[in-house]
């Protein structure tokens, strides 16, 4: 088992986005929080405004020995719409733009390298920013309130909009990534 890596991404709610991540092999945690933005510890309810300047994202743990940074970033651009600007679906502001927060150099090439791929898929339209994150003197990580955490597992199997949302998701992560899923997700 390799040392443990950490990426933070943006791809609009971060309910459905964490609940993609959980099932992907080698990710070993998954935390939902807000980063990009200028208010000093933001709340859920601030970030809905859009006025912070902040992105919903989640901060992915992994282990590179289990899966390759370039899988864990097609994945992500593979399972949301990168081709939508400050949005996803019904959810519109630019706290559901897509984009990648690298703490690194490699991390950031890599994002490059990702974003390239995609835009052959989606024919140059892929939308997604590669923004600085704090560990390289960028947006600061602020992690979400609790009740965020785990949401697709607790409260969000209640919830109409992720009933709707989050299963397509984890329904294309099961087809196009086969290889990449949790055998007990």
């Amino acid at each position: 088992m390799g040392e443990t890596q950490q990426i933070i991404l943006a791809g609009g709610c971060f309910w459905c986005t964490e609940a993609v991540f959980r099932d992907v092999v080698g990710v070993s945690e998954v935390e939902s929080g807000y980063i990009g933005g200028t208010t000093e510890n933001p709340t859920y309810k601030e970030i809905c405004t859009g006025r912070t300047g902040h992105a919903e994202a989640i901060r992915v743990s992994y282990d590179p020995d289990a899966i390759a940074l370039d899988d864990l970033l097609d994945v992500f651009l593979g399972t949301h719409d990168p081709t939508q600007l400050n949005r996803q679906g019904n959810d519109v502001g630019t706290q559901y733009r897509s984009a990648i927060f690298p703490v690194n150099d490699e991390q950031r090439a890599a994002a490059e390298a990702a974003i390239a791929r995609a835009n052959e898929d989606h024919g140059g339209k892929v939308v997604t920013t590669i923004e600085g994150a704090d560990q390289d003197g960028g947006a600061k990580w602020y992690p979400a309130e609790d009740y965020h955490q785990e949401y697709w597992e607790g409260e969000g199997k209640r919830n109409p909009y992720c009933l709707a949302t989050i299963p397509p998701k984890l329904a294309k992560l099961r087809k196009s990534y086969a290889a990449k899923v949790k055998a007990d997700a």
